[in-house]
This record gives structure tokens, sequence and C-alpha cells, in this order.
């Protein structure tokens, strides 16, 4: 990250630096000497977690802005979906029969990348959650079609690690949820949504919640495979029971395939957020 200074004064890298080199005493050894902002102790405390969400908001902020990055095409989808010529390891035969996702993954983000590379290279960038699965057939796309990509992973109790098609430039890590669901829709001109667990439906349902209440624009919000999405959610029994509005069901659309929906992002006319909530 380029740090350009507009200040006369010392600057922080030069005093860190000198800092490590002071004579060795029991004052010089004591915690409370160490420089607040490089004393990992003291910005682990409990205190200091708003200067931490901070932080975690900036870093990433920062880095896509010197990208130059001004729209995201998120995917969110499952973990555990093998790619086709592994789906004799799925866990279930169900993660076997969606395998085929995985390649509809890579060939949308190959094609969205595509895009973003003949228009310049700052729109339409494809943005994962950095892990196996969905996330890593649209790394991989992106990878193949020789474009960037960006991956937002976050810290899990058991061993893990980005996959290997992210832009190095371009991979974070998190220690919050709620800052890391910002930077998935801050940029985001389209949201697609392949099967998955826990997490995908929790992105999928805030971001839904977003676009519904108008806190945020409508963009193209896609769900591939309609099969899995009408067995795990009866959508028109939330709109029978209204707890949603018949109108709330307008807000995303079922595809199938890569080309749908490059096809209806492609056609796609921009859209306000809302300015009320239909059936309140």
């Amino acid at each position: 990250m380029r740090d350009q200074r507009l200040s006369a004064f010392r600057d922080a890298h030069t005093d860190r630096n000198t800092a490590t080199h002071v004579p060795d005493t029991p004052q010089t050894r004591a915690p409370a000497y160490r420089l607040a902002f490089a004393d990992e102790d003291f910005l682990c405390r409990e205190e200091l977690r708003p200067v931490r969400l901070q932080l975690e908001l900036l870093k990433p902020q920062m880095h896509l802005d010197e990208h130059q990055i001004k729209s995201t095409v998120v995917l969110f989808g499952g973990a555990r979906i093998p790619e086709p010529a592994k789906k004799d390891t799925a866990r279930t035969q169900t993660l076997a029969d969606l395998s085929h996702y995985y390649d509809e993954a890579r060939r949308f983000a190959r094609m969205m990348t595509e895009k973003c590379i003949a228009g310049g290279g700052h729109d339409h960038v494809v943005v994962t959650g950095g892990g196996p699965g969905v996330m890593e057939a649209g790394n991989r796309g992106a990878h193949e079609a020789g474009g960037i990509s960006i991956g937002l992973n976050i810290v899990l109790p058991h061993e893990q690690a980005p996959n290997t098609y992210v832009t190095p430039d371009l991979c974070f890590n998190f220690h919050y949820f709620a800052v890391r669901k910002m930077h998935f829709l801050m940029r985001a001109c389209a949201i697609c949504v392949f099967p998955g667990g826990f997490g995908t439906l929790d992105e999928m349902f805030e971001s839904l919640t977003l676009i519904q209440t108008g806190r945020m624009e409508r963009v193209p919000f896609l769900l591939f495979g309609q099969a899995f999405w009408e067995k795990i959610i009866n959508w028109e029994a939330l709109a029978d029971a209204g707890t949603i509005s018949p109108e709330d069901l307008d807000l995303f659309r079922f595809v199938e395939t890569a080309e749908q929906a490059a096809e209806i992002i492609d056609n796609w006319e921009p859209a306000p957020p809302r300015d009320d909530i239909p059936g309140r």
C-alpha cells in the first residue's frame, strides 16, 4: 500500500524502526514503552474494538481505491460444493449433484472478467469469500480470463487459507463478519448467489434486506438453481403470510446458467433505492 505523505513531520515508519534499536534496559523492555500503534497486545485489548473495526473497514477500502476498483460482481455460494472432476469426494449425493454449479460459477466469473478487461479493468471485478467450493470457482474463472479478482476471507477456528486463484494484492482477511459483509456490498453492481449453507443464506438474506428496505440501490440479484432455492425456502409462503410483500419476490431472479446471468446484467437498467416498503 502506498504511503503518500502530506506532512513535514517525521513519519511513523521511521519512528517504529528507530524504536527497535534503542538500548536494552528494563524501561525499554516494558510494554508501556512500546509505541501504541506498534503494540499488538495493546491493539487487541477489548477497549480497542472500535479502533479495530475502523481499521478493518479502512484497510480494504484503501487497497481497492488504490487499484481503482469501481464496481464488483459478488459471488456467494457453498464452500462444500466440489468441482465436477472431484464430485466423488463429496460428502453427500446432493453435493455431488450440485457440482455442476462449480462450473457455472467458473464460467460466469470468466465472462464477467472478460467484460471487466474490455471495459478497462475497473468495473465488474469478481469478488468472493476467498474460500473453496463456489468461491474458488469464481476466483478461478477470473484468473483463467487473465484478470483480477477479490477474496474476502475471515479467520475461522479451523485451519484454512485463501484459494490459490485470488489475486494476492486483493486478498483480505477479516476478524469481523459485519465489516466483511459491508465490503461485499459497498461496490456491488450485481449479486449472484449459488447453492450453499448457513453462510450463504446469511449473506443472501442480509443483502436482500438492504435492498428491500431501501438501504441499498437495486442491482441484479440472481439465484442460481431454482429447484434448490424453492426446495429449501418457501418464498410464496412468506408472501402469503404477509411477512414480506408480493413485490419483494421481484427483487431477485432465478437463473440456471452463466449466460442467463450475464444477459440480465448486460441489459440491466440502473434502479434507485426504494423510497418505501410495500405492504407496510
